[in-house]
């Protein structure tokens, strides 16, 4: 038995024939994909350190208004002696975490309260923070604390840090 095969059969077929419809994808239809993909990723990465920066700060500005209102109660406790209490940026000048007198007071005094209060304001906000408490006439006491908040968006600032700043005020 003998298979006889029409003539020209044997011949490749044309790649591109009318009304026959392409399989598969081309190569610049791949490099297209990836390049919209990269796009995308690269948004997400952007998306994920911007919101990383914003939670820190967040943070840092919660730990700041507890610690001012920490402070206020404090002044609240003892009315009497509240100009014991008043300090600004240059009372801040020895203070270090770390140091020998932050760990533990034996003696509760004012003097000592608002040193164990400005160690915990440095631990929290950094070494370049600092505080300012006003006593504006005999009922009204103002907090102001200062840090250096890292802030990749202010490349122009020192040290790429950007000062955060919160004020309460309150009435005795």
């Amino acid at each position: 038995m003998s298979l006889k095969l029409p003539l020209g059969a044997w011949r490749r077929r044309p790649t591109c024939t009318p009304g026959r419809r392409q399989l598969g994808f081309s190569l610049i239809e791949v490099l297209i994909a990836l390049v919209v993909l990269a796009v995308g990723l690269l948004g997400l990465a952007l998306l994920q350190t911007t919101n990383l920066r914003y939670t820190q700060s967040a943070q840092q500005r919660t730990m700041a208004v507890n610690l001012a209102s920490e402070l206020l109660d404090t002044i609240r406790i003892n009315r009497s002696q509240i100009d014991s209490y008043a300090m600004n940026e240059g009372s801040f000048a020895d203070v270090t975490p770390a140091a020998a007198g932050c760990e533990t007071f034996e003696v509760l005094s004012n003097a000592n309260n608002v040193k164990r209060w400005q160690c915990e304001v440095r631990e929290a906000l950094g070494p370049d923070a600092y505080a300012e408490v006003n006593v504006v006439g005999a009922p009204s006491v103002v907090v102001k604390i200062v840090w250096g908040e890292a802030n990749m968006a202010e490349v122009g600032t020192a040290d790429g840090k950007v000062a955060g700043e919160i004020e309460l005020s309150t009435t005795l």
